[in-house]
This record gives C-alpha cells, sequence and structure tokens, in this order.
C-alpha cells in the first residue's frame, strides 16, 4: 500500500488559519503568471515557427489552457497547501513521487528566471540602445526586485501584483487596439508557408507562455477562503488571458507580417503612437517580467518549505511553511539560484533563452502528473474531472513534442528519487477531502 503524506492545511478550504489573499489578488497573481513574458516575444517566435498558421497553436493551447486551469482550481479548493502540485501527487501516488514532481518544479524555477527576466532585459537593451551587457544587468535587477517585494510576504507582494495586472491589461490591450487599422490581410496568406506539422513545434514553443497555472497551486493556502476563492480567481484569469494573448498574437501576424522583429510590442505600439512609444513597450516589459517571477517565486517558495515539511528537502528550509507566514530560507534558495544560473548563462556567453525548452520540458511534466493525480482525487463523473482527463492527453501530447528537452528534468527527478532512498518519508494517513 502506497503511503500518503498528510498536508499540513486542514482538509476544509474554508477554515484556512492565516490566508491573506482575495479573489483580486489571486486573479492579479494567476495572470502575472501565466501572461508573463510570453507575451513579449513569443508571438514573433512562433510566426517564424509556423507562420500565421501559429494562431491555431495559440488557440489550440488556449482552449487546453481551460480544463488545466479549472483542474489545478479544483485541486487547490480541496488541498489548499503550499506544496501544491507536490502535495496532490503526494495524496495520488506517494512520497516518491510527489518529491520528483516537486524537485522538477522548485528546481525549474530557479533555471528558467533568467530566461523570464531576460525578455524583458531584451526590450530594455533595445529601448536603452545597448547590448548584451545590458540586457544581463536589468535581467539581474528583475531578479533582485521580485526577491525584495516576496521578502516582505504577500502583504506587499499580493498588492504590487494588483496593480500591475491593472496596468498590464490595459496596455496590452491599447496595443491590439491601435495597432489595428494597420493590418493586412495580405499577410494571412500563404497560412501554412512551413506546413500543417510546424505548428507542433510552434505549440511545443508556446507552452512557456501558458505555464503558470501550476504555480498558483502553492499559494493556494494563503486564500482567506480557497474552496470559494480560487475558482473565482481562475475564472477571471481565463477570461483575460484569452483576451490579450489572442489579441496580440493576431496583431502580430496581421500587422507586422512573416517577419517580425524582435520586440514585437514594442513595433505594434510604435505603429499606434510613434517612436516616442517605445520606451513605454521597455516599461511594459519589466512589469510583465516583474508579475511573473513574482508569481513563481511567490508559489516556488512555498513549495520549497511544503517540500522541506515532508521530508522531500532538509528540513531547515521548511521554516515559513505555514500559511500567513513568509518561506525566506526558500525564497533564499531560489533566488540565489536564480542568479547562478544567470552566472553561468553570463560566463558561457549563451543566449538567455537556453534554458527556455527545458523550463517548458519541466512545467509539461508538472502539468501531467498534476492532471494524472486529479484523475485519482477528484469526484467522478463530474465535469471537472472529465476536464482533467483532457489535460492529461493533452500534456501527455507536450510532453512528446518535448522530446530530448525532457533529459533536464529526467536529471532532477532521478535526484529526487536518490533523495527518496536516504531519506523515506514517515507514513502518514491522508485527511478527508473538502
Amino acid at each position: 500500500m502506497t503511503s500518503l503524506a498528510t498536508p499540513a492545511a486542514p482538509a476544509d478550504p474554508t477554515s484556512v488559519a492565516g490566508g491573506r489573499l482575495d479573489v483580486s489578488q489571486g486573479a492579479a497573481l494567476t495572470i502575472g503568471a501565466v501572461l508573463g513574458t510570453g507575451v513579449i516575444s513569443l508571438p514573433a517566435l512562433a510566426v517564424h515557427e509556423a507562420g500565421p498558421a501559429s494562431l491555431l497553436a495559440w488557440a489550440l493551447l488556449l482552449l487546453l489552457s481551460v480544463p488545466l486551469a479549472t483542474t489545478f482550481a479544483a485541486l487547490g479548493a480541496r488541498y489548499p497547501d503550499g506544496g501544491g502540485v507536490s502535495t496532490y501527487a503526494r495524496q495520488a501516488f506517494g512520497a516518491r513521487a510527489a518529491t520528483v514532481v516537486g524537485w522538477c518544479f522548485y528546481f525549474a524555477i530557479p533555471i528558467g528566471a533568467p530566461t523570464a527576466a531576460g525578455f524583458a532585459g531584451a526590450y530594455v537593451a533595445d529601448s536603452a540602445g545597448g547590448g548584451r551587457q545590458t540586457q544581463l544587468v536589468a535581467t539581474g535587477g528583475i531578479i533582485a526586485l521580485v526577491t525584495a517585494m516576496n521578502w516582505f510576504g504577500l502583504r506587499v507582494s499580493g498588492r504590487v501584483q494588483l496593480v500591475i495586472a491593472f496596468v498590464l491589461g490595459g496596455l496590452l490591450l491599447v496595443a491590439t487596439v491601435v495597432s489595428l487599422p494597420h493590418a493586412e490581410l495580405g499577410n494571412l496568406t500563404p497560412f501554412a508557408p512551413h506546413g500543417w506539422l510546424a505548428i507542433g513545434p510552434a505549440a511545443a514553443l508556446l507552452v512557456w507562455a501558458f505555464a503558470g497555472w501550476e504555480a498558483v497551486t502553492s499559494l493556494s493556502g494563503e486564500y482567506r477562503n480557497p474552496g470559494r476563492d480560487i475558482g473565482r480567481a481562475t475564472g477571471i484569469a481565463i477570461a483575460v488571458i484569452s483576451v490579450l494573448y489572442l489579441g496580440i498574437a493576431f496583431a502580430t501576424v496581421a500587422v507586422l507580417g512573416d517577419h517580425p522583429g524582435k520586440a514585437p510590442l514594442s513595433d505594434l505600439l510604435v505603429l499606434g503612437f510613434g517612436e516616442w512609444a517605445r520606451p513605454v513597450t521597455a516599461v511594459v516589459a519589466v512589469l510583465l517580467s516583474v508579475g511573473a517571477i513574482n508569481a513563481y517565486f511567490a508559489g516556488g517558495a512555498r513549495l520549497g518549505a511544503a517540500l522541506a515539511r515532508d521530508g522531500s528537502l532538509p528540513v531547515w528550509l521548511a521554516r515559513g511553511s505555514t500559511a500567513g507566514e513568509v518561506p525566506r530560507r526558500s525564497l533564499g534558495v531560489v533566488a540565489l539560484g536564480g542568479f547562478a544560473s544567470l552566472g553561468v548563462i553570463t560566463a558561457g556567453d549563451l543566449s538567455l533563452n537556453a534554458p527556455l525548452l527545458m523550463t517548458t520540458g519541466a512545467f509539461a511534466l508538472v502539468y501531467a502528473v498534476g492532471t494524472a493525480a486529479a484523475l485519482r482525487l477528484l469526484p467522478p463523473r463530474t465535469w471537472v474531472r472529465r476536464g482533467a482527463g483532457v489535460g492529461f492527453v493533452a500534456t501527455l501530447g507536450l510532453l512528446a513534442l518535448t522530446g530530448t528537452d525532457l533529459l533536464g528534468p529526467a536529471l532532477i527527478g532521478a535526484g529526487a528519487v536518490a533523495w527518496t532512498a536516504l531519506h523515506p518519508a514517515p507514513r502518514q494517513v491522508a485527511p478527508t477531502p473538502a
């Protein structure tokens, strides 16, 4: 019989003590985590990969986001805990699976942080006229800023995130609207210049733009009323993200054509307002990066503390694992890992995009395990459980598209298996879910 570990949070999601997130802050954190840096450069990269047919990749991934988002919202409401997907895996499959998926997610965050911040760094360098050095400095500055925000807890970072979400939503909507008068339907033909099969690689690339639903699961225990508020926050996030993503993706294709530059958002604003708008885009890019990394650092720090609490990481990291507390030790590990990753990229003269596919591979693996756990934990014959089945099948397809980029997550998973062999978790009884 597989042993199941008990999450520290109570089973009743309405009885979690110490939670400070309301619906608006939760929606803002979710929007920031998912919207994030993907909207900065990925529309152009997807066009280079599949041409106008990349719009189908965007649409398909948005459709996939609905069952994924609702699945993780349902799991968060039933098991509000800082362990997030790791907690769900522990309930469904036991300590070893929880450790593997927890490690893959926890260590992917610092590895991918320079890439997330580097998208904004490129916009800053483009606006300031600087080169790679300016981009690297801006990247490090964003990581430091987000670390400082989270050092003071969700009371600070949640409110900042709410402001960022409102500003970003307005600016991205404006960028789409002012650029559409310059759209040309001729830019939509040929629709699939690289063949229909190119939609698959484009979708694999765009996984980065849709990662984030799993990140905020580690914040489920921080809601004031998880059972009521998580679903509402997720619904708001789905609607906002769908409108903004489809708008920017369509404008990139219809307005900029089949050879958009590295900074399509900047080009769209310049078309609408002139060159003076280019520095504004750098501000948008920085806000997007700060919003995304803030959500990941907030969730990742709580995930690390929860993993340590459950015996999947060194116990000294467990401080701050209770709802309402600030897991500063775990946050410090994430931040130092992010700076170490940036140092390797700088010393090796590597592209800041180098960790991109490996990180998305780790996220796809987290999605696969999370949806598989949902199939065991959610009530049968319900729509949310059927959605989990759709999500599980789809994430298996994404894993297949990721291919050799799963090697990094596989090595992290091997380390997690070795840890469980050396540090067996105590047998505990799982609580009755709410």
